[in-house]
């Protein structure tokens, strides 16, 4: 139990640890002060019994004591409660925003493959449910039981000042209150990591139905579909459940050996009252105590069984913090120019659990070098699978190369940091995303604080501000998650005014132009077009026109390059960009 409680807090991190120390602090007085009425009942009763066994009138100062102890442990609990309350409710909360946090921004260091490995409801499980049960239920359940124990403890070592037998009989019942609560802890602990893993199978399936609602409807599969969420959500309710009743049993044991404590208290201070070793005061005062003793701790020795719940909570929040990132160890340099030189590159993936990393596997590039003069347009083709956009990746550092080196100018994009690097790369995917919130911010999305005017004016570059000025709320549009209600041709003219906003003096373009139909070709051509002015320019193009204009094309089989130069040149080899133009001209001149 403690074990977890100090894993809990030194997750928090440093500053909500401290909080959390000082709250238990906090309670500690606030214990001290709860106990405080005993005092006060004890000599009320002292009080009552001498007036009446010396048949004298009761005494105002006796009321006035009382009174007054009373009042101290009310106001004195009540401040403490609230500081403790709100030291708690702060450092939880306050870890919850932390983390997420913090996961977030391990998440950019991390490479691609993790993703690719990872479906979208794990990682929103722990950024959204596990987070938020820890800072709310974890909290409570740490709290609730630490109160509970320091409550009973010095509600004890009050009753100890008054007869140590007393405090014996208590704290015997305080052990085996502890004893039973341990095994409820070992029950629960079987069917812990069952239960986290059924709630984040819950959220998968929800999610992947939400996001896959049109395939499921265009191929009627909405039963079938709904059977495989209804299942995941019948197993969620299962495992609860089950947990539940592991539960139960020995939380009604352990409450009724608090409550048998009680009556065992009750019927000692009544025994040693009529054997006369007890005071009548003592003993009146033990019975009131009888009813004090455990009521923190059963509340708390009930919700100690969710203990092994923010247990694991804690470790699938660790589990992430803890993938092994890339070398982010780098400096922040400005490149002398934006030539890109590959020496000898090597790279493939492997799967090893859940995440993708980089090991040896299956080759995707294999000894490849070139070089990307700067201010040039280069041109990456080759079949499904060659490799074409794993190499694009490579050089804005997605994942690290096997061996081999890259460099962006004259150093290696190893001893860039990563954020340094990424300043130099702009991308403009074949699938672009989004995020829902204005078209404005969108735009702005990679310099926030950029003024209107100079997003009106890269819309105006991307040709997209004429659109954009017809929707009813113009710029301050609100878009759907992923750009759900535009069209594939203004989500990408919208990202590529976001590409113009960066500026950066890298752009590559990934199949930027393959799912436009005709209507938005020239728009989006024009767009392309302002984008690249005066830049070093890689793009993955199946369109022959986007292609034979490029100051150089490499042609990528098998993870090698098969063939470079330019259009006229590779052409006349007769190869297999020869033989690409000749399928694409086919293609172009079938009509129906």
């Amino acid at each position: 139990m403690f074990e977890i409680m100090t894993r809990f807090f030194r997750f928090c991190g440093t500053k909500n640890k401290h909080k959390f120390y000082l709250a238990v602090a906090i309670g500690i007085v606030n214990s001290f002060f709860m106990a405080l009425r005993i005092g006060a009942v004890a000599v009320m009763l002292r009080g009552i019994i001498e007036s009446l066994q010396d048949k004298a009138p009761f005494g105002t100062g006796t009321i006035k004591l009382s009174f007054a102890i009373m009042l101290c442990s009310i106001i004195g609990s009540i401040i403490t409660k609230k500081t403790m309350t709100m030291l708690q409710t702060e450092a939880g909360y306050s870890t919850c925003a932390n983390k997420r946090i913090e996961i977030a921004e391990h998440l950019r260091y991390l490479p691609m493959g993790y993703f690719n490995a990872n479906s979208l409801g794990y990682i929103t499980s722990v950024t959204t449910n596990t987070m938020e049960m820890l800072g709310d239920v974890a909290t409570r359940v740490v709290m609730m039981v630490s109160q509970g124990i320091l409550d009973t403890a010095l509600i004890i070592v009050m009753i100890a000042f008054f007869d140590w037998r007393i405090a014996l009989i208590a704290t015997a019942g305080f052990a085996l209150f502890f004893v039973i609560n341990s095994l409820m802890r070992m029950n629960v602990r079987s069917i812990s990591a069952e239960k986290a893993k059924a709630d984040s199978t819950a959220v998968e399936q929800v999610l992947e139905y939400i996001q896959g609602i049109a395939e499921v409807k265009a191929y009627n599969m909405t039963g079938r579909q709904s059977e495989k969420l209804n299942k995941s959500i019948a197993e969620s309710v299962r495992v609860n459940t089950a947990m539940e009743f592991k539960c139960i049993p020995l939380s009604n044991v352990q409450s009724l050996v608090a409550k048998f404590t009680g009556v065992a208290v009750l019927l000692a201070s009544i025994y040693f009252y009529l054997q006369g070793t007890m005071q009548l005061a003592d003993c009146a005062t033990m019975l009131v105590c009888s009813f004090m003793l455990f009521t923190a701790l059963e509340v708390g020795g009930n919700y100690s069984a969710l203990l092994r719940t923010v247990d694991l909570s804690v470790e699938k929040a660790t589990e992430i913090l803890d993938l092994p990132t890339m070398d982010i160890e780098g400096k922040d340099i400005v490149p002398q120019d934006t030539s890109i030189q590959a020496d000898n590159i090597s790279f493939s993936y492997t799967k090893n659990g859940q995440a993708e990393i980089i090991q040896k596997g299956r080759t995707i590039i294999n000894d490849v070098s070139l070089t990307i003069p700067a201010k040039t347009t280069t041109a990456v083709v080759g079949p499904s699978g060659s490799g074409k956009s794993t190499l694009c990746h490579l050089f804005a550092r997605f994942w690290d190369v096997d061996s081999g080196t890259i460099s962006l100018g004259t150093a290696n994009i190893r001893d860039y940091s990563i954020d340094s690097l990424m300043k130099n790369f702009s991308f403009v995917f074949q699938n672009v995303y989004l995020f829902q919130d204005t078209i404005a911010n969108n735009i702005r999305f990679g310099e926030p604080d950029a003024p209107m005017e100079k997003v009106i004016e890269a819309a105006k570059k991307a040709s997209c501000h004429e659109f954009i000025s017809a929707l009813p709320d113009g710029y301050n549009t609100v878009i759907g998650e992923g750009g759900a209600n535009l069209s594939g041709g203004e989500k990408q003219r919208i990202s590529i005014a976001r590409a113009i906003m960066k500026d950066s003096p890298v752009i590559v373009l990934d199949e930027a132009t393959a799912n436009v139909d005709p209507e938005n070709e020239r728009e989006l051509v024009a767009a392309i077009s302002e984008l690249t002015k005066e830049k070093t320019v890689i793009m993955i193009a199946h369109r022959l026109k986007t292609v034979r204009n490029a100051d150089q094309i490499i042609v990528l089989n098998d993870g090698q390059i098969a063939e470079k130069g330019k259009h006229e040149e590779l052409m006349k080899k007769g190869g297999i960009y020869a033989r690409f133009v000749s399928d694409r001209r086919e293609a172009v001149s079938w009509r129906l």
